[in-house]
């Protein structure tokens, strides 16, 4: 990486009620490990305390992790927010249960990518670099 390179920032984020954030330390772990800087906000933040923090850390990527089935209406929410403040650069991932049948719906609000239990931390790793560069790096 050169000087004027900046390193990948990625938030991860736990919206709503869902107390369960075991797979979202191990993805900010390997985005940590792939040279990631990573900001992990801890449980039950609001869209409004994403949108926030993702505004004060000047992040290129906000990773929400959800398994209580509240994606149709927390996702779109951070989406909102984050257009509000100027932030329709950044690219979001979504982790969790996710049903077949939102994927498409969720993609079509602007999600960049969505990943269920058993996803391989390497491929969230080479999405997340390929949707803030633009190309896949090894």
């Amino acid at each position: 990486m050169s000087e004027t390179e900046r390193k990948i920032r990625v938030l991860i984020a736990k919206p709503g009620l869902d107390g369960h954030d075991r797979g979202a330390k191990v993805v900010a772990r390997a985005l940590r490990d792939a040279g990631m800087e990573v900001i992990y906000t801890g449980l039950r933040q609001t869209p409004e305390m994403i949108a926030e923090a993702a505004l004060q850390e000047d992040v290129d990527v906000v990773g929400l992790s959800i398994l209580s089935g509240a994606h149709m209406a927390l996702a779109p929410r951070v989406l909102e927010l984050l257009k509000a403040n100027g932030q329709d650069h950044v690219q979001i991932f979504l982790g969790g249960i996710i049903p077949n049948e939102d994927i498409s719906k969720l993609q079509e609000m602007g999600v960049t990518g969505i990943y269920g239990p058993g996803t391989l931390t390497d491929e969230i790793v080479r999405d997340v670099r390929k949707g803030v560069v633009g190309e896949v790096s090894n």
